[in-house]
């Protein structure tokens, strides 16, 4: 069977930085890839080929089958070539992942260490820290009430209050936490110039390497200093669960357990800074669906969904074959490449009525922002606590709502949303 090749303009996009901060661009070119090849392989000068996933069934079919389609044999995230030939170099057993977290983690090794905090992020022992959040989520909106009217809701407020929730849950103490953010960006926004440490357009694989490489050595160090303190006085935070942890009978080794805070700490916080944003410009946008919302009594659960199916800021997962395998119609071989579009997979017609219309009444949402199976986000529930608790804080206390200019989004491949979203708002 002949693999069906995408026109060179949807794959251009599809690996494009500049396409996912354009964003309406780049939904047309999926639109076209689900209607006419939902499943077909991209290729580009740069990037190895590989498969663009972008209907919705594919991708969950995919995710819940880990046995066939594997997270640890190349880049979890895309990666042009000479990117992924220089990372194998620089990697322990030539693996060319800069970070060994869940994310590139198979069985027996990823539940072996999912488990090991598991526990603390499900809805039951979260609640045990849900007045500790309100009291964040408070302590932010008044911040945000003194600002004179205006702000950078993605920047001043988005950004900061799920990086206090999850560095007081980890562990990091507040003085930290602009040098968490700052390395979050530098790391997640390794290709906005506007984001990444060196502040200018990336233009070659070893420079993004080498810039990527400072960024992880900064997570290090400061997390083997924190691991040092937390062995030596455990207290009841994360850090004190990773850093005195045991698999296979002895301690987390140094990688795998820096890539464990660095999970927590990014991606614990910037994805739920993007949705939260995601949901306010659409409120901004619609002075009857925010009027709604007001409501202190009004149920958020529809907004909160439709806001992460909206925004999407997990924008993909790369997973590899291990072995030959149908899907959606098409023969995968052993040792292919797919991209998991999540982008794509949130519009998909099938799944969503009007998927271009922002619809907090949707009656069953599958958003799979969070992924799907066995590496579903494991802050899914946190994610969700936290931006009922903001809506229900800042909501009632504004009574009006507006755009104050052009709201921009992050130029990443891989996790996107706003970095820029002037308001304007009236405190009740």
């Amino acid at each position: 069977m002949t693999k069906p090749i995408l026109p060179g303009e949807v794959a251009a996009a599809v690996v494009d930085p500049v396409a996912y901060g354009d964003w309406d661009p780049l939904h047309e070119q999926l639109t076209w890839a689900r209607a006419h090849a939902p499943l077909a392989v991209a290729e580009t000068a740069e990037v190895d080929p590989f498969w663009l996933v972008t209907r919705h069934a594919d991708i969950m079919a995919i995710s819940k089958d880990p046995q066939r389609f594997a997270s640890g044999i190349r880049p979890t995230v895309l990666t042009n070539r000479d990117g992924e030939a220089i990372a194998r170099a620089a990697t322990p057993g030539g693996d060319g992942h800069l970070i060994r977290s869940l994310v590139q983690m198979d069985a027996p090794d990823h539940m072996k260490y999912r488990l090991l905090t598991q526990s603390w992020f499900m809805p039951k022992n979260l609640r045990i820290v849900e007045d500790r959040i309100r009291q964040i989520a408070r302590e932010t909106v008044d911040g945000l009430l003194e600002s004179g009217g205006t702000c950078d809701f993605a920047r001043d407020v988005a950004a900061h209050y799920p990086l206090r929730v999850i560095m007081d849950i980890l562990g990091v103490p507040a003085e930290d936490e602009p040098r968490m953010l700052m390395l979050t960006q530098q790391l997640f926004g390794s290709t906005d110039p506007e984001l990444n440490r060196s502040r200018e357009a990336i233009t070659s694989a070893e420079q993004a390497i080498a810039m990527l490489h400072y960024v992880i050595a900064d997570f290090e160090n400061y997390f083997r200093e924190l691991t040092a303190d937390r062995r030596a006085n455990p207290r009841e935070d994360i850090a004190t669960v990773i850093a005195n942890a045991s698999v296979d009978g002895g301690p987390i080794p140094d990688r795998e357990l820096a890539g464990y805070y660095m999970i927590i700490a990014t991606a614990g916080h910037d994805t739920t800074s993007a949705s939260t944003a995601g949901a306010i410009m659409e409120l901004a946008k619609n002075p009857a669906l925010f009027e709604r919302f007001r409501s202190a009594d009004s149920d958020k659960a529809g907004l909160i969904e439709e806001a992460i199916r909206w925004t999407t800021p997990v924008q993909h997962f790369m997973r590899s074959a291990r072995e030959d395998v149908e899907i959606g119609g098409q023969q995968v071989r052993a040792g292919d490449w797919l991209m998991l579009n999540y982008v794509s997979a949130n519009r998909d017609e099938a799944v969503f009525g009007d998927p271009f219309a922002f619809d907090p009444d949707r009656p069953k949402n599958q958003q799979i922002a969070f992924g799907f199976g066995a590496h579903v986000c494991l802050g899914q529930h946190l994610a969700r606590m936290e931006m009922r608790i903001m809506l229900e804080e800042l909501l009632p206390r504004i009574k009006k709502l507006e755009l104050a200019g052009d709201p921009a989004r992050v130029q990443s491949v891989f996790v996107g949303g706003l970095k820029r979203l002037p308001i304007r708002f009236e405190a009740a």
